[in-house]
């Protein structure tokens, strides 16, 4: 009866795209040769044992900033969430001494 891709029940296919094993329905993502799911990112922070993160580590805290110099979200990053929130504090507490940007060069008005 229904023949657009949704389950194979008998029922129409999903709101968010039918079929597949993802949450809402749509494909599964996979890992890298397309073979299995993707691994998750471990926590940077935890497997080093840093115990203080430090807003005065320019170099480190860097990498958590994307190209619009916002921090980037725990998906991404593969922090976990403690370490996320301390590295957001340390990141804003960096932006408050100057020693890290709050928007990009390339969009700054002089």
């Amino acid at each position: 009866m229904y023949d657009r891709g949704g389950s194979s029940r008998g029922r129409p296919p999903g709101r968010f795209g039918g079929g597949g094993g993802g949450r809402f329905g749509g494909p599964r993502r996979r890992g890298p040769g397309g073979r299995g799911p993707r691994r998750r990112r471990s926590c940077y922070f935890c497997g080093n044992a840093i115990k203080v993160i430090d807003y005065k580590n320019v170099d480190l805290l860097w990498n958590y900033l994307d190209d619009r110099e916002k921090i980037v979200g725990h998906r991404q990053s593969g922090t976990c969430a403690k370490h996320q929130r301390r590295l957001s504090v340390a990141i804003k507490r960096a932006r408050t001494v100057a020693l890290l940007p709050y928007t990009p060069e390339h969009t700054r008005t002089r």
